[in-house]
């Protein structure tokens, strides 16, 4: 049944007659009828009521509408949760399958590993009573041991080698600064002006302070030549006999004319020779077992038994002992080199125990009228070169001044030697123990090139012999 109900004013008596009839059929239990108004076209003034199944319906249909939508929202929402699980499932996914391949991977190293132990088993043997795991361990432990012990002894020498670079620089300035000075001070009291003190060479060698790479100055530990290792080995530039001891010649037969000579004639002790280069017979230390044997010894420092301090003469025809400090006297060097080609062997030995070798491809002296004058050929070694700067000079001494400089090298060096102006080298100069020395002047026995001016050599020792081509 339907209710409508309305307000208006025309007709309103008739319509509530017929709501009567319609509400009378319905308690009689008439069948259902449907009504059908026709209502004019006015504006409604007031509420209209409508109720019914129809409504009820309606009204269902509304509460269900609410709930489908929140429903919706409810869906949705586990849409969302159920792709995020889904993306979630497919990251896990891709972690197993890395985790599965790590495992594999893990055996695989796992049996590698268990093969080389095998093998490294195999091939060390256990020894008696011992097991392998327990020398591996200890073996394992001890290089440890060691690299930590490297490693703190490499950091031990940076630190002294940036000490020593700073020290180094310090004392090249003081050294500039000294000579400096010295060249401002006036004269004595006397009101003269002294001679000006002759420049100073590096007082360290010049690759250490400027950190050039240049292999004839560089003072890296690098391996020692064969021939050094040899020199070492063999203990050549130590005396056989204590200093002061007379030179007993090591083979009755003889003179020769060089050590060569001697060394080819089946002489191959190293000793004391008696040689002929001229008119004398001299004795000299033959070094024939150094890189082949045949060398002349016409020079050794090596304890400071000896002043080399001295005049023109004693230069000349020498002095000293050979099996201790000598030198064999320049006119007999001059006698050999004047017969052939000769080369030059230079070595020299630190305070640390550090050789280092300087080798010239030529070398010869001009005779005494031209005051013995130095000729040198191409250098090889490690030592650097420090006597080139010397080359096509003459030889001076303090009563015998033929150097470059205006005063006198000899007097200054405390030696003799072919000076320039004054000196890169100094091998005859004052013995200082020690190595590093302090003196007004630079008077040590150096080799600029290897340890610089101001450090003093321990030994040092200059060999000739015939030039092999």
């Amino acid at each position: 049944m339907q209710l409508l109900s309305a307000m208006w004013a025309p007709g309103q008596r008739t319509l509530q007659l017929l709501l009567l009839l319609g509400a009378s059929c319905a308690r009689a239990g008439a069948p259902r009828c449907a009504y059908t108004f026709v209502l004019p076209q006015q504006k409604f003034t007031g509420a209209v009521c409508w109720s019914g199944q129809a409504a009820a319906g309606r009204a269902r249909e509304a509460v269900n509408a609410s709930e489908v939508a929140a429903l919706r929202v409810r869906v949705s929402r586990h849409e969302e949760l159920l792709r995020e699980l889904q993306l979630l499932a497919a990251a896990d996914s891709a972690v197993a399958g890395d985790v599965r391949a790590l495992r594999k991977e893990s055996r695989g190293l796992s049996a590698r590993l268990g093969q080389l132990r095998a093998q490294l088993q195999h091939e060390a043997g256990p020894g008696p009573g011992a097991e392998p795991a327990a020398a591996l361990a200890l073996l394992g432990e001890r290089v440890l041991n060691a690299s930590a012990e490297a490693q703190r002894a490499a950091a031990r020498f940076y630190q002294l080698d940036v000490k020593f670079r700073e020290l180094a620089q310090l004392v090249s300035q003081q050294s500039s600064l000294i000579a400096r000075l010295e060249r401002l001070c006036p004269g004595g009291a006397d009101g003269q002006q002294q001679v000006l003190p002759p420049p100073l060479v590096p007082v360290v060698p010049v690759s250490l302070v400027s950190g050039t790479n240049v292999t004839s100055r560089r003072l890296d530990p690098a391996p020692e030549p064969q021939g050094d290792q040899t020199l070492r080995q063999q203990g050549l530039m130590a005396s056989p006999m204590p200093a002061g001891h007379p030179a007993v010649p090591t083979k009755p037969a003889g003179p020769w004319r060089d050590c060569a000579e001697a060394h080819s004639a089946g002489h191959r002790r190293s000793g004391v020779y008696e040689l002929r280069p001229g008119r004398h017979v001299v004795l000299a230390w033959c070094e024939q077992q150094l890189e082949g044997g045949g060398w002349t010894v016409i020079q050794r420092r090596q304890d400071g038994s000896v002043n080399f301090f001295t005049t023109w003469q004693h230069y000349k025809v020498g002095f000293g002992e050979p099996d201790g400090e000598y030198w064999l006297g320049l006119e007999t060097v001059h006698q050999l080199t004047s017969r052939g080609d000769y080369e030059l062997l230079v070595l020299l030995e630190d305070w640390g125990g550090r050789g280092a070798r300087a080798h010239y491809d030529g070398f010869s002296l001009e005779p005494e009228s031209d005051h013995y004058r130095l000729r040198l050929g191409q250098y090889h070694g490690n030592a650097g070169d420090s006597l080139s700067w010397h080359n096509d000079k003459p030889f001076s001494t303090v009563d015998r001044d033929r150097d470059s400089y205006s005063g006198n090298c000899a007097l200054y060096q405390r030696g003799g030697w072919w000076y320039h102006a004054c000196a890169h080298s100094n091998l005859n100069g004052v013995w200082h123990h020690g190595g590093h020395y302090r003196s007004r002047y630079q008077d040590g026995v150096y080799w600029a090139e290897f340890r610089g001016g101001a450090y003093s050599l321990k030994k040092a020792a200059m060999l000739i012999r015939p030039l092999r081509l």
